[in-house]
């Protein structure tokens, strides 16, 4: 698979960006590059190969929920500079 002058202008303008004549000659060549590597990874038989998320054996190690005492009402807003209505008053911020 190329990548053609054409491909490289339509990518660019979905991503808003331009480029000059040399860039875009420059970018395609590069992006033909890469494609090239890509297909040299495909000649790789990876049949006997597990799918994997980590390449080690992780376990994700989680804690059990447990239910704390919280903070009073009065001391979470003990240090509010401002309060309303037994809540904490911020400026609007959407209009």
């Amino acid at each position: 698979m190329n990548v053609s002058k054409d491909d490289v202008l339509y990518t660019a303008a979905l991503a808003r960006l331009e480029f000059t004549e040399c860039e875009s000659e420059s970018l395609q060549r590069d992006l033909n590059s890469i494609l090239k590597h890509f297909e040299k990874l495909s000649e790789l038989d990876t049949s006997n190969i597990l799918p994997t998320a980590y390449i080690f054996n992780v376990k994700r190690e989680l804690r059990e929920d447990e239910v704390l005492p919280s903070l009073r009402r009065e001391e979470a807003l003990s240090n509010a500079k401002f309060i309303m209505d037994g809540c904490f008053k911020v400026p609007k911020i959407i209009e």
